[in-house]
């Protein structure tokens, strides 16, 4: 079912994204789901990290590639994260085990300084300031961004282990 057009005269909110791949040619599929983020309307790319190689969760072999985009959008978190869905299934991603390849993954990490709970979405995204391939990124787009947390993105990498390596692949 497609999802109705939002007003031109909704509020802009500027949200914070992670997208990572570790299927086929990673760095084509990042280029191509940002090409894409920047096509669904009410969505306006800002800002785009680096790309890093970063180690994976769970069972994956192969390494991830991961940026970070800083977008303005008129769309509601759920608009955005059904978006993102779509995009995942259109590059090949299907159901399958916890943390294993994905050809593409978008998590929406940040809506402004809105929070959200519910069943299928968590603002700011929970697991972000426990994910060194997250903030490294992160803070390429938004430095100053604390993500639900007193201390800075900086500050919260700098704990963590396995620092993802910037690869010098543009966007």
């Amino acid at each position: 079912m497609p999802l109705k057009r939002q007003s031109r005269s909704a509020k802009s909110v500027e949200c914070l994204i992670s997208l990572g791949s570790n299927v086929g040619n990673r760095g084509k599929r990042l280029k191509r789901a940002v090409a894409s983020i920047g096509k669904i309307a009410g969505v306006k790319v800002l800002k785009k990290s680096r790309v890093y190689e970063t180690k994976p969760l769970g069972p994956s072999r192969r390494t991830f590639f991961n940026c970070a985009l800083k977008i303005k959008t008129t769309r509601s978190a759920m608009g955005l994260l059904i978006e993102f869905k779509r995009l995942e299934v259109l590059a090949g991603r299907k159901p399958g085990l916890r943390w294993g390849p994905r050809p593409l993954d978008i998590d929406l990490i940040a809506y402004g300084s809105q929070k959200v709970k519910n069943a299928w979405l968590q603002i700011p995204h929970p697991q972000a300031v426990k994910r060194a391939f997250v903030l490294a990124p992160l803070l390429d787009i938004a430095p100053k961004a604390k993500l639900g947390s007193s201390q800075s993105l900086r500050e919260i990498l700098a704990r963590l282990t396995d620092v993802p390596r910037n690869i010098k692949l543009s966007l």
